[in-house]
């Protein structure tokens, strides 16, 4: 989960090289934490926060298939 969001994140911004995404496992869940330059914080989020939501859609489909609750925290 944590390859398929630095993925995303790092095709959206204009510096790849400053996204970082940390992950915390818990027993039922895993948190990601998506931290990008600051200038980047808007294109990660997107209008009305659509591009958020549909990082979030993506990674809950793709954690359903390993029955695990996983959660996207874009961290500024």
């Amino acid at each position: 989960m944590k390859e398929l969001i630095d993925y995303i994140a790092r095709a959206l911004v204009d510096h790849p090289e400053q996204v970082t995404v940390s992950e915390i496992e818990g027993s039922q869940t895993s948190v990601l934490e998506l931290k990008v330059a600051k200038e980047d914080l808007g294109k990660v989020i997107g209008k009305q926060g659509r591009t958020a939501r549909a990082m979030r859609t993506i990674l809950s489909a793709a954690s359903a298939k390993s029955k695990k609750r996983s959660v996207l925290e874009i961290i500024e």
